[in-house]
């Protein structure tokens, strides 16, 4: 038997239905905000992360699925290609390529879809996983490092929380400097690592050397009482940065969006600057961050584009499945209607009357005219309808229908017409609120 690669899965109904709610919520959430979609390619050029992500963190250094591409003439070089392993440099590339900064205003994306890495699998950790990711760019003139843009994207994702019925998030905050100031806190970094790095695990040991920023997001246990002891970003931030962070503070206490400072908030990308957030969930275990960001003001340029300071985010959509699964906030696919066709010839009348209702909204489930009654209404009652309608040759004639509401047993005779009106709550929105 040919099984699913290790690291990926396949999702099934009924689970696709969480899918299709948190994603038809955050499209929703999007447009009242103004952002709109990009699809970038999930294949990228490699030097596109190696660039952006950086060529010492994780994901580029060992997590990443990478491979020369076959050159067309064995005189030529192949070229490097990756399966996108995050969307925010595939956005900036395409923002720098199309020249996007000719719209007016700041541009608004956002994108659905999936990503790849070459790491160990475990809860809510896969090599082909999902995220759902909005970012906003563009010149400074158009105000896009303004502190009011990080407030209100931080804003939008609360809603997004609260919305899905997602209860006790943790907004963690932090800002990680930028250009000006970053050399001094890598000094200090560097100063307070050199006595104790033999002691760290071997990745710390070489982050001291490449970038010791990235000994803050370390994982591992044993290494977290020397990282506790090491020097705070905040205590090292120029005047503009340390300004930016407070008016970022500012803002979200007047939006009523509660958060919590973390001085060790890193990320695992080389291109944040100022702003960088998590959004944790405490049912999810020690990989509990469901959403994470920040700014990225010097992306564009190192991609060579022109200076586009921005900030953006993505949310593990498997994680934040799994957070709605353990909240109990999982709505529900129901047929409405399970129509029992009896006899020869019911099949067509079946199929007739299943489109009148479906164009109402009505969710039909056909079954066959093979079917004895008892038949029809077990496998009505399997697979979850709320009534079955039965359809003989005496209905068709009558225009007279058996509506049995699989509930109670209740069973009303009903005309055509009255159908949609004795199910008053058949025509509703699946993904609704009221009906979680």
């Amino acid at each position: 038997m040919i099984r699913a690669v290790r690291g990926t899965r396949d999702l099934l109904p009924p689970e696709t239905e969480t899918w299709n709610f948190v994603e038809a919520r955050a499209r929703e959430l999007f447009r009242v905000y103004n952002f709109q979609e990009i699809r970038t390619p999930i294949l990228e050029d490699l030097q596109l992360f190696q660039r952006s992500v950086g060529e010492e963190t994780d994901i580029v250094s060992k997590e990443m699925f990478a491979w020369e591409d076959r050159a067309r003439a064995q005189s030529e070089k192949g070229q490097w290609l990756a399966l996108r392993p995050e969307n925010t440099a595939g956005v900036v590339r395409a923002y720098i390529e199309h020249k996007l900064w000719e719209r007016p205003g700041l541009q608004r994306f956002y994108y659905i879809g999936p990503q790849f890495r070459r790491e160990r699998p475990q809860k809510g950790r896969y090599r082909q996983f999902y995220q759902i990711g909005a970012e906003v760019i563009g010149p400074s003139a158009a105000g896009s490092e303004s502190p009011v843009v990080d407030a209100e994207l931080l804003e939008m994702l609360a809603s997004l929380l609260d919305g899905l019925g997602i209860k006790g998030w943790t907004l963690e905050l932090n800002s990680v400097g930028c250009a000006n100031d970053r050399p001094i806190f890598l000094e200090a970094l560097r100063n307070a690592l050199k006595d104790v790095v033999g002691k760290i695990c071997v990745d710390c040991q070489r982050r001291y050397e490449t970038n010791p920023l990235r000994v803050l997001d370390c994982k591992v246990p044993e290494d977290q009482p020397i990282i506790e002891g090491l020097p705070k970003q905040s205590d090292y931030l120029d005047e503009s940065c340390r300004t930016h962070f407070v008016e970022v503070q500012k803002v979200l206490t007047a939006l009523g969006v509660p958060f919590v400072l973390n001085n060790r908030l890193v990320r695992g990308l080389d291109y944040y600057t100022r702003t960088a957030f998590e959004f944790t969930h405490g049912a999810l275990g020690a990989q509990n961050a469901i959403i994470g960001g920040g700014r990225y003001d010097g992306l564009s340029e190192s991609l060579g584009g022109p200076a586009a300071p921005g900030i953006g985010f993505a949310i593990g959509e498997d994680r934040l499945v799994m957070a709605l699964q353990e909240s109990g906030a999982v709505p529900v696919s129901v047929t409405d209607i399970y129509i029992a066709p009896l006899g020869a010839g019911m099949n067509i009348h079946a199929a007739v009357l299943a489109r009148e209702l479906r164009k109402q909204g009505i969710v039909i489930t056909v079954g066959d005219e093979t079917f004895r009654l008892k038949k029809s209404l077990e496998t009505a009652s399997k697979t979850g309808a709320r009534y079955a309608l039965i359809l003989g040759e005496n209905e068709v004639v009558s225009g007279q229908f058996a509506l049995k509401n699989l509930a109670t047993g209740e069973q009303v005779s009903v005309v055509r017409k009255e159908i949609f009106s004795n199910i008053s709550s058949a025509a509703r929105d699946p993904y609704s609120a009221e009906e979680r």
